[in-house]
């Protein structure tokens, strides 16, 4: 294994090693044929953040430049003296674009409901376009720089003024993914309002709100809590008669939809991975359902950097304490929170890693 493992790295070292240090650059079709089998379609370095990427063809050959544990990759990054190497399939780079082309299809397309492009959708168009014809260069941080400086900037100066005209609503429960949802809205300039539903702390714990918090205060972004009932919900999953995960996102969806009515706000913006493509924006009640991650086909990876940047924590767990509790009380529940998992790792939305990790936390 050792033999095989040093083999590997020694080749891919010799093939990447001459555009590393020299600033930016990258190689096209490198072809390892005779030393590994196979051929990496492109290596971009970095040379302001000193990052490699690799992109390999499919999958096989991805999961070969990883090796198995990772041992492959983290030897090799190790060897090239790089702060960070990512490993993607251009094939599962291909299936991410053609969702974006259909997402961008599909805002083009209600044209006649949207109305002449706003300032947000001519940006999140732009954005669409940016990631559709440069997906592998690109990153949040790089291409927000400027703008997530200024946020920082003014979050720490300004005092919060509830302005108007509001374009979106932003459901935020504290994690990564809904928090990276906000950020981006607010860049986007869709001047959201965020809303968490709170049903108590056996759904939203204190460490969730602490992120919530902390984020609404350093964008200066108006946030309101919502307390809704959901003690039927919690004593039926106690209970072991449902799986509570279902029951509480249909609440937290009505509870939006009414708050949206009540506003008179057009967009409701959710930190989902699912649906992807053309059902990443829906219409619901005369209003828009938009889960931002989807259309734009980020991925986790990119979630954490971009809420990272403004210190929201993740959460090492799987689920908020009463699914825990579920999970303790009625083992045959983990099942239904398994396919959860699956269901984003099918999409392509969760690494297998990063999917074993999250099914050995319910388990």
């Amino acid at each position: 294994m050792k033999l095989e493992v040093d083999y590997m790295v020694g080749v891919l070292e010799n093939a990447i090693k001459p555009i590393i240090g020299n600033g930016s650059a990258e190689i096209s079709n490198l072809d390892l044929t005779t030393e590994l089998g196979f051929t990496i379609e492109r290596v971009i370095y970095d040379g302001e953040t000193n990052d490699l990427t690799i992109i390999a063809p499919d999958r096989p050959e991805k999961s070969a430049v990883i090796g198995k544990g990772g041992w492959v990759v983290g030897k090799l990054r190790e060897a090239l003296q790089v702060n960070n190497i990512h490993v993607d399939a251009y094939s599962d780079m291909m299936v991410r674009i053609y969702r974006m082309e259909l997402a961008l299809k599909k805002i083009n397309s209600s044209k006649k409901i949207l109305g002449e492009d706003t300032t947000p959708i001519k940006n999140l168009k732009n954005l669409l376009n940016l990631r559709i014809n440069n997906l592998a260069k690109f990153n949040y941080l790089s291409e927000f720089e400027e703008g997530l400086k200024q946020l920082k900037l003014e979050g720490s100066q300004k005092k919060l003024e509830m302005e108007k005209d509001h374009k979106a609503i932003v459901a935020l429960s504290g994690g990564v993914d809904s928090s990276f949802s906000l950020i981006v809205a607010k860049l986007l300039g869709f001047n959201p309002v965020a809303v968490t539903v709170d049903p108590g702390s056996i759904i939203l714990p204190s460490y969730f709100k602490k992120n919530i918090n902390g984020l609404t205060s350093k964008l200066n972004v108006p946030h309101e809590y919502l307390p809704v009932n959901m003690g039927e919900v919690i004593e039926n999953s106690l209970e072991g008669k449902i799986h509570p995960c279902g029951k509480c996102s249909k609440t937290i969806e009505d509870s939006l939809l009414e708050y949206a009515e009540k506003s008179e706000i057009p967009f409701i913006i959710f930190g989902d991975f699912l649906a992807t493509g053309s059902q990443s924006m829906v219409r619901l009640n005369g209003f828009w359902r938009l889960n931002l991650p989807a259309m734009l086909s980020a991925t986790k990876g990119e979630t954490r950097s971009v809420s990272g940047y403004f210190d929201v924590e993740s959460v090492g767990g799987y689920g908020c304490p009463l699914l825990n509790e579920v999970h303790k009380l009625h083992p045959h529940m983990r099942r239904f929170s398994i396919q959860r998992v699956l269901r984003e790792t099918r999409a392509g939305v969760l690494e297998p890693g990063q999917a074993l990790n999250l099914i050995t936390k319910a388990l």
